[in-house]
C-alpha cells in the first residue's frame, strides 16, 4: 500500500516541477552552448585537444558529441 502512495506522490511532484519549468532527472554534463561552440571550432579545423582546452569538455566526450 505504501508503494502506491509513494509512486503517486512522486508522480505528482514530477508533474508540478515540469509545469514550473524545472528540468527533471540527471543534470546535463555539458551545456548545449558549449557543445555548439565545440562544433564550430571543429568546423574551423581545430583539433580535439584545442577544443577541449577552450571548452573544458574532455576529449572523449568531444568524440561522442562531434561524431557524425
Amino acid at each position: 500500500m505504501e508503494r502506491t502512495f509513494t509512486a503517486e506522490r512522486t508522480g505528482h511532484a514530477r508533474a508540478v516541477a515540469e509545469a514550473a519549468g524545472r528540468r527533471i532527472g540527471r543534470p546535463l554534463a555539458h551545456p548545449a552552448d558549449k557543445v555548439e561552440y565545440a562544433r564550430l571550432l571543429r568546423g574551423q579545423g581545430a583539433s580535439y585537444g584545442e577544443i577541449s582546452t577552450k571548452t573544458g569538455i574532455p576529449k572523449t566526450s568531444l568524440h561522442r558529441y562531434l561524431q557524425g
